[in-house]
């Protein structure tokens, strides 16, 4: 399965859940994770896609670390079957 496809089933299964994922860009601040996730009632997840197998760049672990020590929850998506658990991650308390 591509890396797209992943990404259009975590921006699908957002949306079900009344959120949106936000696609990121930075030209001037490299590495930033793939997806913004906001979910209701305040929740936010950071989220890098991968393709199955595929593992982040060093610089993309550094930042989604830096965003995790900030208090955000991130995460490395490799696989559809995980969307389900990552966004009640999100949800939770």
């Amino acid at each position: 399965m591509r890396e797209t496809r992943i990404e259009q089933q975590l921006c699908h299964a957002v949306h079900e859940q009344g959120g949106i994922a936000i696609k990121l860009a930075s030209p001037s601040y490299a590495g930033l994770p793939d997806r913004m996730v906001l979910l209701p009632g305040g929740h936010i997840g950071f989220v890098e896609v991968k393709a199955p197998g595929k593992k982040p760049r060093a610089l993309q672990v550094k930042r989604l670390e830096y965003l995790s020590r900030l208090g955000f929850r991130t995460f490395v998506l490799d696989a559809p079957e995980k969307i389900g658990g990552m966004i009640d991650e999100i949800l939770a308390p």
